[in-house]
Parts: structure tokens; sequence; C-alpha cells
């Protein structure tokens, strides 16, 4: 078999003698010149980039918001839960149900525990697994530049980097703590592997990607299996690095065959562990990854992901232009682009005309480009539509966006040597450098813009639970007397790691109307503190509390009671229930969100923060009110009271029922007092 196959290594145009008649034909010569007169495009290497990577991500991981309350309830409480004892619990996340992993679960909890371990408390844990994340996409992702300039082009892995780099929708979809998120990671990673063009001598490639999209799918999220499906035709169908006679095409491709087969056998090993925990932590044999299939596509018309709410057919192009601004146009023109390359500028990619024995470079780049609109195109089609099913396909947005860049540039060149008749001329001119950097540069302040919007905008919801923990309970403590005095020297600002531990003592609650769904977690609450929610015109499923452990430490994560019980009301139909409520008159603390100038009232949904007789406000912090704000001005950041002056603001509230937290405070003065 082998003599009939050889390797096809794709390699740079050869320059070419030019013919005036045609000036596509000059690109060979240009391209040569510009080898000759310019220096190499500046690339990071891989410890380079993952230097420069991690500065981003980290801070994304430190100063972005929480886009989805999918992400708290379904992910981070069951993790609290591991980690304290304590949590909500959604039905996704019951015996019952079983459509989230423990397994993925799990695997965060060693970064969670880390800085508990060091004593510093659980909010350094929330930070802790964000950073995790974040070290773990920049990995991925400074490999995937590497890979793309040394098997695609060097110039398409510079704009791919920066791209990556200075990018809205890269900024929220990293740190996030999802499953969307991981099989994003693993795809980036899968990718940058299948780049290699296919070879019947080396199987490492077809082994690798298989493992990275499988464990993706299984620990991570099913549905992104879709986009290995080019990567599948591909190894089954597509030549790639082989040269193979017709007449042994049948034989090379059986061989192909039981390649890929076995790969996925050795892939479907990651099952085991991953069934194995889930089985253990719901007490019953369960296979997540099916009942996550089963309940979306198979659930029926009683039940499924419509109950949550339906969108147009154009969300995505919505929520992408958001994130992504031109780049996402640039990515989706990517194939166009490519045929008209074809056209124009046939030899850009090296080999010109192929034989039957061996594959286009057209074609190999067409599959690559092809996963973004496979993957667009299912989501499209659901009608449940949410930002973060977009997640797995994020890199592969700024990838085919960084190719049309490239292509453009091509096209550029073709019609500078069609214009100017030198070819030479052509090699000594900026003009493509400069409309190559303007797109980049363009894009990146129009995404740093966005970042800021969503910082200055929507951020007080975790400023607001920083001002609770940090500034507001030591004062209850120190005006109790339970915060230890400071040592001498030390500034109130310096204060080492407080114990919140005599919390327990008051019994707070602290309540969440129709503020629920951006609650940020339990790891933001000091344990002693007891989170609950009120009544308010929600009228869908809230969760319910798992069952508490009083002694973690004692209780091993594999025999918590509370992950094997469904709590009595939780279903999968959405249906309320009134139990999982508190009187907002048993709260102490309440968190609610006021629009002044534009203010709504109903029977569950009351005005606290303007009640001052109940409620003092303990902090407030400006929330942009979208319904009432200028489209662009509210959609991107720009400092200037004209722009600031388009946009309205509600007063995000941290309330504090006056006559409770005071009584609480009395007896509890008065009871120590007794006491000594």
């Amino acid at each position: 078999m082998a003599s009939g196959i050889q390797t096809l290594r794709l390699r740079r145009r050869e320059p070419s003698k030019p013919t005036p008649s045609h000036p596509a034909r000059h690109t060979g010569i240009l391209q040569d010149q510009l080898r000759r007169t310019s220096r190499r495009p500046w690339n990071p290497d891989y410890s380079t980039a993952v230097r420069i990577l991690l500065l981003v991500r980290v801070a994304g991981a430190m100063y972005s918001n929480i886009q989805d309350c999918d992400e708290v309830f379904n992910f981070w409480e069951p993790l609290h839960y591991l980690d304290h004892g304590h949590g909500f619990q959604t039905w996704e996340v019951t015996p019952t149900f079983s459509i989230r992993s423990w397994a993925y679960i799990l695997l965060h909890l060693p970064a969670a525990r880390l800085p508990s371990s060091l004593s510093l408390g659980k909010r350094p844990a929330f930070f802790g697994v964000r950073i995790f994340l974040a070290v773990l996409s920049t990995l991925c992702e400074a490999r995937l530049c590497r890979t793309v300039i040394g098997t695609i082009n060097e110039r398409v892995g510079r704009y791919l980097f920066f791209m990556l780099l200075f990018n809205a929708g890269m900024w929220n979809a990293t740190a996030a703590f999802l499953p969307s998120s991981f099989a994003m990671y693993a795809t980036t990673l899968a990718f940058a592997f299948s780049l290699e063009p296919p070879s019947i001598k080396s199987s490492a490639r077809t082994l690798r990607v298989t493992l990275l999209f499988a464990t993706g799918a299984i620990v991570g999220w099913p549905f992104a299996l879709a986009l290995s499906l080019p990567f599948v035709f591909e190894e089954l169908f597509v030549l790639g690095a082989d040269r193979v006679d017709p007449a042994l095409r049948s034989k090379w491709m059986a061989a192909r065959w039981r390649r890929l087969i076995a790969a996925a056998f050795v892939a479907a090993l990651i099952f085991i562990p991953v069934i194995s925990i889930d089985s253990v932590a719901y007490r019953r044999w369960t296979i997540v990854p099916w009942n996550i299939v089963r309940y979306n596509v198979f659930g029926g018309s009683e039940r499924g992901p419509d109950l949550y709410g339906t969108s147009p057919w154009y969300f995505y192009i919505l929520n992408l232009l958001l994130n992504f601004n031109i780049l996402f146009v640039l990515a989706f023109a990517s194939v166009p682009a490519l045929a008209i390359t074809h056209c124009i500028d046939h030899k850009r990619l090296g080999l010109t005309k192929p034989g039957l024995d061996q594959s286009s470079p057209f074609t190999l780049l067409a599959l690559r480009l092809t996963p973004l609109y496979l993957w667009t195109a299912i989501l499209t089609a659901q009608a449940h539509k949410e930002e973060r099913f977009m997640f797995p396909a994020y890199p592969l947005i700024c990838f085919n966006a960084a190719v049309t860049v490239y292509l453009l540039r091509g096209w550029m060149e073709v019609a500078y040597v069609a214009i100017k008749k030198s070819s030479f001329r052509a090699s000594r001119s900026i003009v493509f450098s400069t409309a190559t950097l303007s797109i980049i540069v363009i894009s990146g302040l129009i995404s740093i813009s966005r970042i800021l919007a969503l910082w200055h905008y929507y951020h007080a919801p975790l400023s607001i639970f920083s001002h609770f923990e940090g500034s507001e309970l030591p004062r209850l403590l120190n005006d109790t007397g339970l915060l230890p005095p400071l040592p001498a020297g030390v500034e109130d600002g310096d204060r080492p790691s407080i114990d919140f531990t005599p919390l327990k003592e008051f019994d707070l609650r602290l309540c969440l109307g129709k503020e629920w769904h951006r609650f940020p977690g339990h790891y933001l609450v000091p344990n002693g503190v007891s989170v609950y929610f009120v009544k308010n015109d929600f009228e869908g499923l809230l969760p319910a509390k798992f069952r508490s452990v009083d002694n973690v430490k004692n209780e091993p994560w594999w025999d918590r009671g509370g992950s094997r019980i469904t709590p009595a009301g939780l279903n999968g139909l959405n249906k309320e229930v009134h139990d999982y409520y508190v009187p907002v008159e048993t709260c102490d603390y309440l968190v609610d969100l006021d629009f002044p100038r534009h203010p709504t009232s109903s029977e569950h949904e009351t005005r606290y923060a303007v009640d001052e007789q109940t409620w003092q406000r303990v902090m407030c912090l400006p929330f942009l009110d979208a319904s009432h704000s200028l489209l662009l001005t509210r959609t991107l950041w720009l400092p200037g009271v004209w722009w600031q002056s388009k946009n309205e603001f509600g007063d995000y509230c941290l309330l504090k029922n006056r006559e409770r937290v005071s009584k609480k405070e009395h007896d509890f003065i008065a009871r120590t007092q007794e006491e000594k």
C-alpha cells in the first residue's frame, strides 16, 4: 500500500515569470520580493504568546461580569456545595433529571480549595477558579496561534493572535464556569491539531483531535461534537497530505476509516470516569451527555429548552455583532473570499492545479472554515437561543476573520500590481500593512469600548456583594464587638482575612427579589449569612436548596446526600413553587434594582429602595436602564458628558432592614453583657 501513497507538503508559491497581459500572475514575483525586501511579520513564540494572553485573560477573570444565571445556579452553586456544604440546587442537578455533570464540576474543586488551604477565604476561591479557567484558555489559544503560523500562514497567525487578544466575546467566554466554555477550550486545541493536513503515515493527528473533541463533548457539552464533522469528513474522504494512485484509492480509504474508528473507540473510554462519577454522585446509573441530548432534542411538547424562552432567527447575528463587531462580518465572508481568491489569485495558497492524486489547498482551507458556518446554522435552527451556546466557536470566528483579512490583502496586492504595472513598487508599499493594521486596530478599539461598557453599566451586582462582605458585615461585627481589634500599626484597609463564623449568632438573611437572576453565588456571600428569595413578578421555577452538610471536611464529596435527593417541588416544567419564597419582612438585607425616572411597581415588586422608613440604603451603584438608553451609547462606552447623557441609569442597591438589624445588634449586645 505504501508504494502508491506519498506525502504532499503544502509549500509557498515559487515566483513565476510575469506576463503583462495577466496582472494576477505578477503576484508570484511580488511575494518573492516582499520576502526579500521586508522583514518577516512579527509573531510571538509560544511562551511569549502565553504571557501576553495571560495578562488579558486573568484581567477578564478578575473583572468580567457573570453573564448568565445558569452559570451560577447550575455550576457555581453545586461547586460551593461540594466545597462548603450548602447552596442552591436546580432541577437539572437532581437524580430525577441529572442533566448536569458532577464530573465536570468536580474538576474545578481543587482550584476552589487551593485558596482555602492558604486561609484566604471564600472570595479568593471564586477568583481562583476563574483564573484557573483563564489559564486553560490561554494555553489553548496560544497553541492555536502557533499552529496557524506554522501550517497556514504567518500573517494569518498574527492577525489571529491580536483578534483573540482584543475581543469582547473572548473576554466574556474564557473565564466563564460553563460547559460551553470547557467545550471551547477543547475545540480550540482540537482545531489546532487538525490544521495539520491528514496523512496515512501519521495517526497522531487523528487520535489527538478525536480525543479532544470527545473530551469537550463528554465532559463539557455534547452538542459541541457537531464542530468535529468537517474534521471527520476530511479524515475519511480527503487526501490531505497524501498522494494516492487512483487505482489504490479504495485501499487508502479503508485504512483511513479503520484509523478513525479505532480513535473513536479509544475516545469513548472517556465515558468511563464521567459515568462513574455521575452515577456515584446521583446514586443511580446515569449518562449525563445522553440525558442532555434527550431533554433538549427528544423532550416532547411539554418540556424542553423552549420553556425558558425563544428568540428570533437573527438573535446570533445581533449577538455576534455585539461581541465581535467587524470580525463577525469578516468571519462569515471567509468562504466567499476564498472562492474569489481562487478566481483572481489562485496561486496564493501554493499548488494551483492538483491532480486526481492530491488535494487542493483551497479544499483543505475551505474545510477549516466550514465549522463556524455549520455551528451557526445548527444553533440558528433552534428556537431557544443563548449567548453561551456560541462559545465553542468563538476562536473559530477569529480564525475565519483572520483568513479573510489575509485574502483581502492578497486582492489589494493584485490590484496594486494591475494599476502600477510594477511588482517591485508593490513590494515596497506600506498600503497593505496599513490596511490590515487598520482592521485589527479598529476591531480591537470597538471591543475595548464594549468591555468598558460591560464594566461601567452592568458590574454593580459584583461590586455590591463585594461591599457587603468587605464593609457592611465587618461593620456589624465591629459594632457588636465580635471583630478583634486591629494590631498596632495596622490600618483598617490592611486588615487580615476576617473570620465571619460569629455571624451565625445573628442568623442573617440576605434576600433577592426580582434581582435573583443576577445573584453571583454563595462564594461571594460569607458563611453565616443565609440567602433567600422573596416573591416577585417572575412566575417560573427558582432553585431549591441542597440538603446542608454540617461537617464538610469529614463527609467526602461522593457521600453527600444533597446530590442524591430531589427537593420537593423541583420540576422540569418550569412551574413555580411558592414554598421557595420567604416573606420580605423576615429579611435583614435585600438586593434590589430601582429606576427612579421610570419606576415600576406591582403587587410583588414594591420599590423597596424608596421605602426609607423600612429600608436603609447601605450602598447603591448605577445600573444601566437599557430600555431607555440610546442603542449606540448603551452598547459601547466612551468618556464624556455628551455620550453618557444619552443613557439612563437606575440604582442597584444593598438595602438593610433598619428595625430587624438594629434589634439583632441590640439583643446580641444585651445578651453578651448578661453573660459577662
